[in-house]
């Protein structure tokens, strides 16, 4: 069975090389790899076209979920990985996830574990993840328990079904995709560590008010879905809430940083975040109004 693995890149020239090299030195042997250059300015190009075995893929910058729907549809593969371009995977990664595939013939997707590493690839710590044996759906609604992207490995065929990853997001593009996928297709885990995730001043995840904005908005997508069965509606809540506490501490530390440099329009825009949060964590329970009715009747 044929592997596909999508490296979308841009301005990642210094790392890409280690990303593709992480995935010529791979135990299985049926694999293609596909850069897709998101209109990088830097020498991404030079980079992926010095290796025969890469296919390169060229266009104007349109973001990550377009550069990894552009990779995806232009692959040969049974199967896709994908790969961000400052990251890299385990030797037995592929044979891993293939492994749990063909065990697994009913799953849209399989994902692993991983690892974090520095910004010159020296190991920090395996990430705690916790391994979900059944209700994948509504453990997603609670949280990401994937963590990293690149754990992954898709059937094509539910990459199809589901048309991709939604271009309108700039972050949660691959959590928006797990809960569309396995909301109505069984996915499932294996505990093997696959990959490596590169810790450094440009992460993504690092822009806690984007992260804010961009999680929530995925999670409101999945309430017609979930609101009408209670256990669902209880995850989509808990989640909400974890997401929220989340980031939104994230988010205090941009306000006040914010506050202090004078950045007027960051400051305004975390606090407008930050009121969002705070409408969704204070949901006033049956208890809590048994207790202020208890405190009103003691001050009579």
């Amino acid at each position: 069975m044929l592997i596909s693995v999508v490296i979308p890149c841009y301005n990642q020239a210094r790392f890409l090389a280690e990303a593709i090299e992480s995935v010529l030195a791979q135990t299985y042997p049926r694999f293609e790899i596909i850069v897709v250059d998101d209109g990088s300015t830097d020498h991404t190009a030079a980079v992926a076209r010095s290796y025969s075995q890469v296919t390169y893929l060229h266009q104007a910058n349109q973001g990550l979920s377009a550069a990894r729907n552009a990779g995806w549809r232009a692959c040969a593969g049974e199967c896709v990985v994908f790969l961000d371009a400052d990251d890299r995977l385990l030797p037995g990664a592929l044979a891993a996830g293939i492994g749990c595939v063909q065990d697994h013939p009913e799953c849209a997707f399989v994902s692993g574990h991983f690892r974090y590493i520095t910004a010159d690839g020296t190991f920090l710590h395996e990430y705690p993840q916790i391994y979900v044996a059944r209700d994948h759906y509504q453990a997603f609604l609670r949280g990401n328990y994937i963590g990293m992207h690149a754990t992954v490995m898709y059937r094509r065929s539910a990459l199809e079904e589901a048309g991709g990853f939604d271009p309108s997001l700039r972050a949660c593009e691959d959590y928006d995709l797990y809960l569309r996928i396995a909301r109505v297709r069984p996915v499932c885990c294996h505990k093997t560590v696959v990959a490596e995730y590169r810790q450094h001043d440009h992460n993504m995840s690092g822009d806690a008010l984007l992260m804010f904005r961009t999680v929530r908005r995925v999670l409101r997508t999945q309430w017609a879905f979930a609101a009408p069965e209670p256990a669902l509606r209880s995850a989509w809540k808990s989640g909400m809430r974890t997401w929220t506490r989340f980031y939104g501490k994230r988010v205090l530390k941009q306000f006040l940083r914010s506050c202090l440099d004078g950045d007027r329009r960051q400051t305004v825009q975390a606090f407008l975040a930050l009121l969002q949060g705070a409408v969704t964590l204070v949901q006033p329970t049956v208890g809590t109004h048994r207790k202020l009715a208890q405190v009103v009747e003691e001050k009579k």
